[in-house]
């Protein structure tokens, strides 16, 4: 939403927007010119926005998240403004330029913004809508001259259903979003309609470990990347050179020898063979890819290094299904060795943590220690009998507890500190710079 908010400021209108409370990104948002209301009341916006004569030149453009009940959408509704959901908005970007959308349970967020990286240090360019902050721009859109946009695919609510892609790319197909789609067949069934969607003589791109449950459309060249012998675009050779990686990364022309990528993480080699694939599909020459991926820093809560010190390491990652945090902390331990690793969970979504509360159990068995915080609603109401207590009954570590986040960062005891991960995709981010600031003072004591 942020970013269509800055597509639409960049382009001269008066934009507002509502959210439940005060963050870095809606301060970012107001400073660069958007009026942003905290109170779910019609009268918070202003008067342009509530003068029934603009009805016709006004759009009101709005996520799943927002509830029916909502008093500012339902005055909106009542008085007939016209009413998008976000994802029709970006449908309509879609059709009007060459697009490069990334889906995926887990990935995207990365592997877009790589791609949007790429291209913006090539001469081929584009514009981007992404899903997070991106550490090399400071922001989540990107304008440009060039042809493409990349655009982040939300399987949320089928959302990535309203794009028409020319090219397209499917990073991982693990059971999420149940809430929406009932069973992981009908969810991998959803990502097949949103491969139809691919323009013809468009390309695919598929994750090899997933390529035998996608349907490729006819009339769509397909590509697979990863680590598999057979994989297309298959990275190899790895490995670690001071705090950097060097692999070789095999395309269908030719072997790309000695690619130098700063950013930590094996699963992100990964996520730069598919950002790679489709960069090099798109034009950029292989010299433009090797100087984009040494500068590439990652995006904001996503493997986001904030203090590196030789005896403190503070991570915070966005991670909310069990296989992302899987990759986080095995990422943790490869990149990082046999150091001890603390983690603070907030569980995502009332129905999320009762799919998958064991799968959540078993990886936080992986951590030294686990802290466990309530679970973020988001857009649910309480699933009775459904707590954070779930997934701690289940585990089987020995070092764990469940606090509120009030208790959090006072509760830390940095003696007993090592290696930090915060993991969660909920107003967990809101303790990210206290527990950093509070972790920077200790340390100087």
């Amino acid at each position: 939403m942020s970013a269509l908010a800055r597509y639409f400021l960049a382009g001269g209108f008066a934009v507002s927007g509502y959210d439940r409370s005060e963050s870095s990104l809606t301060l970012s948002l107001s400073s660069e010119g958007c009026n942003i209301s905290y109170e779910d009341d019609p009268d918070s916006l202003p008067g342009i926005f509530r003068n029934l004569l603009n009805v016709k030149k006004t759009i009101i453009i709005y996520t799943p998240a927002i509830p029916p009940e909502n008093k500012i959408i339902t005055y909106f509704r009542k008085n007939d403004f016209p009413l998008f959901k976000r994802s029709e908005i970006l449908g309509e970007i879609s059709e009007k330029t060459d697009t490069l959308a990334v889906s995926g349970t887990h990935g995207k967020t990365t592997v877009s913004t790589m791609i949007a990286h790429i291209l913006k240090q090539s001469h081929v360019d584009c514009s981007a809508f992404l899903g997070g902050i991106s550490k090399n721009y400071n922001t989540n859109m990107l304008l440009g001259e060039g042809r493409y946009t990349v655009i982040e695919a939300d399987e949320f609510d089928r959302s990535f259903h309203r794009l028409s892609p020319l090219l397209a790319v499917v990073t991982s197909l693990d059971a999420d979003h149940l809430d929406i789609y009932g069973d992981h067949p009908t969810m991998i069934a959803a990502y097949n309609e949103f491969c139809s969607k691919i323009r013809e003589g468009g390309t695919l791109i598929i994750n090899r470990k997933i390529f035998s449950k996608i349907i490729v459309p006819q009339g769509v060249t397909e590509f697979t990347y990863g680590f598999e012998e057979d994989a297309d675009y298959r990275a190899f050779n790895i490995r670690q050179s001071g705090e950097s990686y060097k692999f070789d990364l095999k395309t269908p022309g030719k072997v790309l020898t000695d690619i130098l990528f700063g950013f930590p993480g094996i699963i992100n080699i990964e996520n730069a063979s598919a950002a790679s694939a489709t960069a090099l599909i798109s034009g950029v020459t292989e010299t433009e890819l090797r100087k984009a991926l040494i500068t590439f820093r990652g995006v904001s809560r996503r493997f986001d290094i904030r203090l590196n010190y030789p005896d403190l390491v503070y991570i915070d990652d966005y991670a909310h299904h069990p296989e992302e945090i899987r990759a986080c902390i095995t990422s943790v331990r490869e990149y990082f060795g046999g150091r001890k690793i603390t983690g603070i969970f907030q569980p995502h979504l009332f129905s999320r943590t009762r799919d998958h509360a064991k799968g959540f159990a078993e990886i936080l068995d992986k951590l030294d220690e686990a802290i466990l915080l309530p679970i973020y609603p988001a857009r649910e109401k309480p699933i009775r009998g459904v707590s954070s207590e779930m997934i701690f009954e289940k585990m089987k570590l020995k070092k764990k507890s469940i606090l509120n986040n009030e208790d959090i960062p006072g509760k830390l005891n940095i003696k007993n500190l090592d290696v930090l991960l915060t993991i969660g995709a909920g107003d967990i981010d809101r303790l990210v710079e206290p527990i950093e600031d509070e972790l920077r003072k200790r340390r100087m004591k």
